[in-house]
């Protein structure tokens, strides 16, 4: 499986490309989509579609991952991401490419073992996970690694790889945490009287 994710923002947006096979993972490209910075923000919202049209086509992703929208106190600033983000999904909608969403919080926690981890923090163990062979100088390029690291380490992604299976056994995830303890008893072993997730 190859995912792309992506960490959108109006001046520059991060891409990350992992590839994941059952001997571990490959980082196949990572970088940083920059609009003109004179341009208007349309303009530099059509440089950003552009941009990912061409990390998709020359990368060719199976899916894509990207952060949940992050709703913070300054209005205008959740408008113009929220526009930023929606020119993204239509793209990769565009490209007939699935499209997985991760809380902060959560690829923070696949990455460090810790919810509450700095960027820095992130980046720092991204360099050893992914053994790369130098740190980006961009945090939003590791953050979208750490989005694409997430996405495949989860195995969150069942959704990718439930094509051939009968429509009831899809969307296990919101059948809920018992549903889920049910089908992945390979996770779960007996501790005592309790039940505990591996």
């Amino acid at each position: 499986m190859i995912v792309l994710g992506v960490d959108p923002g109006s001046r520059r947006t991060g891409y990350g490309v992992i590839a994941g096979t059952q001997s571990g993972y490959a980082v196949l490209g990572c970088g940083l989509i920059r609009p003109v910075a004179s341009g208007t923000f349309h303009e530099r919202i059509g440089e950003l579609c552009t941009g990912l049209d061409e990390v998709i086509a020359a990368m060719r992703p199976e899916a894509v991952a990207i952060e949940t929208a992050f709703v913070g106190r300054n209005v205008r600033s959740a408008l113009i991401l929220g526009q930023v983000r929606g020119a993204v999904l239509a793209t990769v909608i565009r490209h007939g490419l699935p499209v997985r969403e991760y809380a902060p919080r959560e690829i923070k926690l696949s990455v460090t073992g810790s919810g509450s981890a700095r960027k820095e923090q992130v980046a720092a163990m991204l360099f050893h996970l992914l053994d790369l062979e130098q740190k980006p100088k961009s945090l939003d390029v590791t953050d979208a690694l750490g989005i694409a690291y997430c996405d495949l380490s989860r195995g969150a992604s069942t959704v990718y790889r439930t094509e051939g299976l009968p429509k009831k056994g899809r969307n296990s995830r919101s059948k809920g945490w018992a549903a889920f303890v049910d089908d992945h008893q390979e996770l779960v072993t007996a501790g005592g009287s309790a039940v505990t997730v591996v």
